[in-house]
Parts: structure tokens; sequence; C-alpha cells
């Protein structure tokens, strides 16, 4: 089971874009080239037709970029909550807060809290809107914990 200190829940919430970049300027960059080339002679169509696949391309990228832009929007939201979870839970049990851990790094029912100082698990039950939760004891099977 592996869990994770809020050090590696913020350490994490970044994300590398420069591939995608690179890929959106070389198919832009490219769907220029080809546009000049063909306006330069109309009669070779074979650069309208690589300008237009270089198009698709940058469509395509720009796409992929918009989807990763959203899941890691929605994933950081809820990184941003799970962070004052485990805050909030250090301060009620007088522990530092690098001792608190768990088993996800977004907020959810029925995640494993692990306080390390204490050695003690613990269930969290989240109400309807996630505005209050219960913690209850929990024992976990396989003690071979991996701490991120």
């Amino acid at each position: 089971m592996t869990f994770y200190t809020i050090k590696y829940i913020q350490e994490n919430q970044k994300s590398d874009k420069a591939v995608f970049y690179v890929l959106m300027m070389v198919a832009a960059i490219s769907m220029i080239i080809f546009a000049i080339l063909y306006l330069r002679d109309r009669f070779a169509t074979r650069y309208r037709d690589l300008g237009i696949i270089a198009l698709l391309f940058l469509l395509l990228f720009a796409g992929v970029q918009y989807e990763k832009y959203t899941q890691i929007n929605a994933q950081k939201s809820q990184a941003t909550q799970i962070i004052p979870f485990l805050k909030s839970i250090a301060r009620d049990n007088n522990v530092k807060e690098s001792d608190v851990m768990a088993n996800a790094t977004t907020l959810q029912n029925g995640m494993i809290v692990r306080i390390d100082s204490k050695n003690e698990d613990y269930q969290l039950n989240l109400n309807d809107d996630n505005n209050s939760y219960s913690l209850t004891r929990a024992h976990v099977i396989d003690h071979k914990v991996e701490v991120k």
C-alpha cells in the first residue's frame, strides 16, 4: 500500500507541458511554411495537402492539451481539498503535519489515513457535500507500506 505525505501532494501538482508545446509549434510552423509554398505555386497541390495535414495535427495537439488542462485542473482542485484535510487531522491529533499520510492524492470517501507517529490507521467517511468527516479506526491487512 502506498501512502502520500502533504509534501509529496503539494510538490506533484505540477505538470510537464513542454512536449505538447513543442509539437504544437512544429505543426504551426510547418503549416505556415506549406501555406507559403502553396501560395507561391498554386499548381503544386501537395503543399496545400501537407498544410492541411499540419493544421489537423495542430488541432489534434491543441485538443489533447485542452483535455490535459481540464484533467489537471480537476486534480488540483481535489488536491487542494486534501491538503487542509490532512493538516486538520494533524492539528486535531497534536502531531506534526509530516506524520499524517493518506493512501490517495485526492480527497475521497473510504481512503485510509495513517498517523505515522502513533502507528494508527483510520478510514475516512465523508458526508455528501465533503464539508465534514468522521474517522473510524481501520486495520490494514498488508503492513508493507511505501511512503512517498
